[in-house]
């Protein structure tokens, strides 16, 4: 592997997750549930991480900020346009993926 300099190396990840939220806005088929109990995050948790690195560097975003940076509209209107009830499955799952992750470190 060729040596990136942390400038490109930065550049490149900036990209890779701009390209990541326009994949996750575009499919709004994807419920939240599903991402978690696939991947383990979801759209939320981009949004926290967001806000994380925003806190880290000095700069105070709120929690509804970076959730309209992610999503491309504020949380409540794509809840309302978007999101579906979880089924009984998703959320049987849902709670064995969380059961999951709270014990692999022991």
């Amino acid at each position: 592997m060729s040596e990136i300099d942390d400038a490109t190396r930065t550049e490149l990840e900036a990209a890779a997750f701009r390209r990541l939220v326009a994949h996750l806005r575009e499919r709004t088929d994807v419920q939240n549930i599903d991402l978690m109990n696939l991947a383990g995050f979801c759209r939320n948790c981009l949004a926290n991480w967001y806000r994380d690195a925003a806190e880290a560097k000095g700069l105070a975003l709120t929690k509804d900020e970076t959730r309209e940076i992610v999503y491309g509209m504020p949380y409540d209107d794509w809840k309302a346009r978007h999101q579906t009830e979880a089924t009984p499955a998703q959320s049987a799952a849902f709670e064995v993926s969380q059961t999951a992750a709270l014990h692999k470190d022991h």
